[in-house]
């Protein structure tokens, strides 16, 4: 696998091959403390149109190479403010509200293609040849962008994920691996979001309060609404890109271990 890493100068850029133990090394580690690491200002209203306005619905801040955010199914660009902060001492970095949350227009579908096309959109609009970070779902689509787009995509970075099918863990005893429990939880998404939310939450973010869980979900569900979560959600459990993945070879790099809300501060080529 092809790293995309400080280099000398402390910039990410294409690296060489690295081992697993490599990766691990290389990639910032550690926790959040409390609630921070995710915003606080309230998101800003939807719009209408289409790709157009997901282009618009962009920001970006610092000078030098190109790094694109991916969002995943839920996730407000602030929760990684650490990471993209030190990135952006040295970098041109791009966040953006997928369709259906924050700025971003409403208009669906919310699949996995249409969200491709979207991120490939974005990229060519600052410019291409970026290195776009990823997690979760979005983890799938920078891959398949980049296996079919590698004008736009130098290299994925896949921060404490892998872009992956859940056949893949048929046998084993992880809940992704149940069909039940794959289920449940998309349905729990669809008839009860705010109760699929809290019990997300409060697994993943042992260090929260309660008035500071109470909050999250709250900011959670007025950026990201129920219907494009819950169709990201499930699109997401039925995708396949182990062929993009397998496409776009070395310049994929992910560290399984990695909590990606840290900030850059360490990453060097190995």
């Amino acid at each position: 696998m092809a790293a995309v890493l400080r280099d000398h100068g402390g910039r990410l850029v294409p690296g060489g091959q690295g081992s697993r133990e490599a990766i691990a090394q290389a990639l910032p580690r550690g926790a959040r403390g409390g609630s921070r690491g995710w915003p606080h200002e309230p998101p800003r209203p939807d719009r209408g149109g289409g790709q157009a306005n997901q282009v618009e619905a962009s920001r970006e801040r610092g000078q030098g190479p190109l790094v694109v955010l991916a969002p995943y199914w839920s996730g407000h660009p602030g929760v990684y403010e650490a990471l993209l902060s030190d990135l952006a001492r040295d970098h041109r970095v791009v966040t953006w509200d997928a369709r259906g949350t924050g700025q971003s227009t409403p208009a669906g579908p919310y699949d996995m293609e249409t969200d491709c096309s979207d991120l490939a959109a974005i990229v060519d609009q600052a410019g291409g040849d970026a290195v776009v970070i990823s997690t979760a779902d979005g983890a799938n689509r920078a891959v398949r962008v980049a296996a079919s787009r590698k004008d736009l995509v130098a290299a994925v970075v896949a921060l404490g994920t892998a872009p992956f099918a859940r056949m893949h863990f048929e046998g084993s005893e992880g809940m992704i691996a149940s069909e039940t429990v794959v289920g449940a939880f998309i349905n729990m998404l669809e008839r009860d979001y705010r109760g699929a939310l809290r019990a997300l939450l409060s697994a993943t973010n042992a260090q929260m309060s309660e008035p500071e869980l109470r909050e999250r979900v709250a900011f959670q569900i007025s950026y990201c609404p129920q219907e494009p979560a819950a169709a990201r959600v499930r699109a997401w459990a039925e995708d396949d890109p182990t062929a993009a993945a397998r496409e776009t070879g070395e310049r994929l790099w992910t560290d399984l271990g990695c909590r990606p809300h840290t900030s850059a501060e360490g990453w060097s080529r190995r």
